[in-house]
């Protein structure tokens, strides 16, 4: 840990480098920085030169002093809730990490800088942006006075690699008897949604099964912000974009699933189902997409029917045509959860169902206990009938063993 004395001099020499970076209107590189440290604090050693360059380096640049948490394996979240308040979540829950700010307006400068690096607005008119950063880490970060206590920094990183299902079944994330129903839910191009609550690990899951789509099908990937990254040879991707300075030149989801029907997919993919997209999607699986899948936030797979109620109402759809159109466009839920510890599993996968009074529910096909063992549920025989109608072979992976 950095003495406290030794990173109030790093603030103000920091401050007063800047100063002279700006009032020269010069780009911060190494040798400027250099230059700039040089003529503050008089002549040093070369080592003593390169170790103050790169702190401002990390502070004039880049994730500046999270680059190191965002770097390390494992970590997932990386969360600022003010100078002193850093965490950090390696895979296995939050933990408070040893970094501290030199006040709040060194993480209002981190902020706007990633902000900016995301091609994002971030200022008093706009105190809060949604972004993709370069490299693939999702920024979300909030301005007092819309956060009293101070700037709050929400970085999200993406997975250094794709996993493969049986990565994920040596991770106790898919237990073998799901295995077999996903591999054939896929195979048989069937529509499903992954459902589950926030960092459940649900694109993470999508990614692994859209990798076992085959190579020959052609995936057109549609998010607001890019984090799917599937382990195929033909992937086409779309991402929203929000209105400029001006309030001009947004393209949401719902515009970009209409586009994506124009570019023969096989499978269409929305990353996200969180607004008025799920009418276009729902339409194009009933017009002869099969396969077609995506994420929704969900507590509980019987609670997805109501929440696709209430994001299709802000298109104008009603309850009655939204269920019409449910029970013929989507078949299955996958749902996921986090568990405690950190861990995440499939613990449920359902199959929807219309009732005689016309409204679609979720009926459980498969069900995985806190011990890891497995249960078939109502929907099992409807789901494998589904399955079987596909192709034969398949009505055995209802099979719990």
């Amino acid at each position: 840990m950095t003495p406290p004395d030794a990173a109030i001099a790093d603030a103000a020499l920091v401050e007063r480098v800047r100063w002279r970076l700006a009032h020269a209107g010069e780009q911060p590189t190494p040798d400027r920085v250099a230059a700039a440290v040089r003529g503050e604090v008089g002549v040093r050693s070369d080592e003593e030169v390169l170790a103050v360059v790169t702190a401002l380096g990390r502070e004039l640049t880049g994730a500046g002093p999270l680059a190191s948490l965002l770097a390390q394996d494992g970590v997932t979240d990386v969360l600022v809730n003010g100078p002193d308040s850093v965490w950090v979540d390696r895979g296995h829950g939050l933990e408070r990490a040893a970094i501290r700010f030199p006040d709040e307006a060194a993480v209002g400068r981190l902020a706007r800088r990633l902000a900016a690096m995301g091609a994002r607005r971030l200022d008093a008119a706009a105190p809060y942006v949604d972004a993709r950063l370069p490299g693939g880490v999702r920024l979300h970060a909030v301005l007092p006075p819309i956060a009293p206590g101070g700037t709050c920094l929400s970085l999200r990183v993406s997975p250094r690699h794709a996993f493969t299902v049986d990565e994920l079944v040596a991770a106790g994330t898919i237990v073998p008897a799901a295995e077999r129903l996903l591999r054939a839910l896929v195979s048989a191009r069937l529509a499903f949604l992954v459902t589950g609550g926030t960092g459940a690990g649900k694109t993470t899951l999508l990614s692994t099964l859209l990798g076992l789509v085959q190579p020959a099908e052609r995936i057109v990937l549609v998010e607001d912000s890019g984090e799917l990254q599937p382990t195929h040879p033909h992937v086409v991707r779309l991402e929203a974009r929000p209105p400029n300075v001006e309030g001009a030149g947004a393209v949401t989801l719902r515009d970009l699933v209409r586009q994506a029907l124009r570019m023969r997919p096989d499978r269409l993919v929305v990353g996200e189902v969180r607004g008025g997209e799920v009418a276009d999607l729902l339409a194009a699986l009933n017009t002869g997409h099969e396969g077609g899948c995506g994420t929704l936030h969900a507590n509980r797979p019987e609670d997805v029917p109501a929440r696709l109620e209430a994001l299709a109402a802000i298109a104008g759809t009603s309850r009655a045509a939204l269920h019409s159109q449910l029970a013929a466009a989507l078949d299955a839920v996958v749902h996921i959860t986090r568990l405690a510890g950190g861990r995440r599993q499939v613990v449920s996968v359902g199959v929807f169902d219309r009732a005689a009074n016309g409204l679609v529910h979720v009926s459980p096909a498969l069900d995985v206990r806190a011990d890891g063992g497995v249960a078939s549920g109502p929907g099992a025989p409807r789901l494998a009938a589904r399955l079987a109608a596909v192709d034969p072979a398949f009505e055995h992976c209802m099979d719990i063993r």
